[in-house]
């Protein structure tokens, strides 16, 4: 028997039949996990296995297994050449004879064949961790042939700048931390629940899926090996075309208000099935602009009608300046006419300013009310509908009137983009750059080679959309409110804040993402001009806010006359101002930034004059 035939005459009483559906809806592909050493594959693939009740396979253990020895005793012997041949055999082999969960050794992704077969065969998640947490795990471990080196952290971390590219290349990301597997185990069945139901060619699950919990069958046996030598002259074989990916969930880890944001095409669709399947019963309050509800209501409220959710709209001017207390109350007053109770939704359809709006209201009205962030523009996907800020302008700055607000659910729609004007599309791009920058240098390398794709869509897209929006479910995870850590997505915003007050929030002339887009390139000619940086650094991210199309210097907003006494004025009503100071989030270096406090205004002062009399 099969491990396919296994699956498919197991009783449905006796199982979970969530799970189920997704072991049916695998066929014979398997989930295939892939990362740096010390990830978590092997732990956190045994019990994914045990979950699913499919068959568990450590493919650094076939190997040694098939050699009679270690794999360090294979690299002494034989040289990584012949190592990273048997280890491609291998995995065509494990891959031939599905379904099961695979743990590949960390370079197995990183050939082209094997990316091909598992992209033919199976479905790959990587698990992503952090630097300081690989090092953490592995630098005790001395059998690691990679790491022998003088300067063990060291090659770590090179192996990463050269490996995460590759990684990248997964259908599925999910973060590895510190904490039970069975967090990570969780991450991975919803994640791939949703890859496959939205993906091209695969089974399509049902999203409505019942999730009952019930006991697990015991595990099939593991077929044997097919005695096929590893370690000799390499086979040939043309590499099929590999899959895409173009879907990606990402969880928001905050307790009992813990929420996904749901990354793909059709999801306004989808709203619908979404809003009935997270609050059965309940109605909702679309609150949309008059641009967007040109293009996207009518498609929303088919999809509500057809859920059978009874819906009201509330349409607002579009723009930053309907973040005002006069168009806030009209949106309140709207919502309670037409009926709504505290267990009810608001739904936000829009970008940023939507989202802030919305969401503030959904934060007052009855003390309180669960919304849904359907965001239609890059920026908002990427930065304003995750992480539970909401508010509105005040004439003294932006954002100074708000709440924390979290969302009960995300619906990142790729196909709404496709609507967006390109100066829009750009503008949301800088917070994509952004989180390369704070946290993420082999991002932002990826995003120096891969913007055209990002751009074009597809793929790229996604993969950009989703990994801006894990780094930040990952700070907002640790840091809330915050505090702290959370400041950092702030990185050139004390900058483009300023311009945007200066500016009087008019789009015509400067939209947020371009204010962004100049702050960061001054925060790192700033931390250039104190030798906190390299200077190359501060060049390189212009030069790819450049490249893009954005703006990298207040000479370059249009008409927008200034000094720098303006600009300290404006950044000293910044809600980041603590008794006064300063705060701006600093940079050592691409992808390593830290939050400052009491920066010197006369420094500030003093560098925003080079900045106005070059005017380059």
């Amino acid at each position: 028997m099969t491990n396919s035939d296994f699956v498919k005459d197991r009783p449905e009483s006796v199982t979970d039949r969530r799970l189920a559906s997704l072991v049916r809806s695998l066929g014979d592909r398997s989930i295939v996990l892939v990362g740096f050493m010390g990830c978590g594959k092997t732990s956190t693939g045994r019990r994914l296995a045990q979950r699913l009740g499919l068959p568990f396979i450590d493919a650094d253990a076939e190997i040694e297994a098939a050699a009679g020895m270690t794999i360090a005793e294979i690299f002494a012997k034989h040289g990584e050449p012949s190592f990273r041949d048997g280890e491609r055999r291998v995995m065509a082999r494990l891959l031939e004879d599905g379904p099961r969960v695979i743990a590949t050794g960390g370079g197995a992704f990183l050939n082209e064949e094997t990316r091909a077969r598992i992209a033919r065969r199976g479905i790959s998640v990587w698990l992503k961790a952090e630097p300081d947490v690989l090092w953490r795990r592995v630098r005790k471990r001395s059998h690691r042939p990679l790491l022998q080196s003088a300067d063990a952290e060291k090659t770590l971390r090179t192996l990463l700048r050269e490996r995460y590219p590759y990684y990248a290349r997964a259908d599925v990301t999910v973060i590895s931390r510190d904490g039970p597997h069975e967090t990570a185990v969780e991450e991975i069945i919803a994640a791939t629940e949703f890859f496959m139901r939205f993906s091209p060619d695969l089974p399509v699950l049902s999203a409505l899926e019942p999730m009952n919990h019930a006991a697990k069958s015991p595990l099939p046996s593991i077929p044997s090996a097919d005695g096929e030598p590893l370690f000799g002259p390499a086979a040939t074989a043309a590499p099929p075309t590999p899959g895409a990916q173009n879907a990606a969930a990402v969880r928001v880890e905050l307790g009992e208000r813990s929420y996904d944001i749901l990354i793909g095409q059709g999801l306004i669709v989808a709203a619908g099935a979404c809003v009935r399947r997270l609050a059965p019963g309940a109605a909702c309050a679309i609150v949309t602009d008059a641009n967007v509800a040109a293009l996207h209501l009518g498609a929303l409220e088919c999809s509500l009608r057809e859920a059978g959710v009874r819906y009201s709209a509330v349409i607002a001017p579009p723009g930053e300046q309907s973040k005002s207390y006069g168009v806030f109350a009209k949106v309140c007053d709207d919502i309670i006419a037409a009926r709504l109770e505290r267990g009810d939704l608001v739904i936000a359809l829009g970008g940023g300013v939507i989202g802030d709006l919305a969401g503030f209201a959904a934060a007052s009205i009855r003390r309180g009310m669960r919304f849904v962030q359907i965001p239609t523009s890059l920026l908002a996907q990427v930065d304003s509908s995750v992480g539970g800020k909401t508010g509105i302008n005040s004439e003294h700055g932006k954002n100074l009137i708000g709440a924390f607000h979290q969302p009960s659910l995300v619906l990142a729609d790729a196909d709404a983009l496709a609507t967006l004007p390109l100066r829009e599309f750009r503008a949301g791009y800088a917070e994509i750059v952004k989180y390369g920058l704070i946290g993420d240098a082999p991002f932002f390398v990826w995003l120096e080679n891969h913007w055209r794709g990002v751009f074009a869509g597809g793929p790229d897209r996604v993969h950009a959309i989703a990994t801006s929006c894990r780094a930040k479910a990952a700070i907002v995870g640790r840091d809330e409110r915050e505090s702290g850590e959370r400041a950092l997505l702030n990185l050139g915003h004390t900058f483009g804040h300023a311009l945007e007050r200066i500016n009087h929030y008019d789009g015509e002339r400067l939209v947020h993402g371009e204010a962004v887009s100049v702050g960061l390139a001054l925060a790192f000619r700033f931390c250039a001009r104190a030798g906190l940086c390299e200077s190359a650094d501060a060049d390189r991210v212009s030069a790819h806010l450049r490249e893009v199309g954005l703006p990298t210097r207040i000479a370059d907003i249009s008409g927008l006359a200034l000094d720098a006494d303006q600009m300290l004025d404006a950044m000293r009503q910044d809600k980041k101002v603590e008794r006064g100071a300063l705060t701006f989030v600093l940079a050592r270096a691409i992808g390593d930034c830290f939050v400052a406090k009491s920066v010197e205004a006369a420094d500030v002062r003093a560098f925003l004059e080079a900045e106005l009399n070059t005017g380059l």
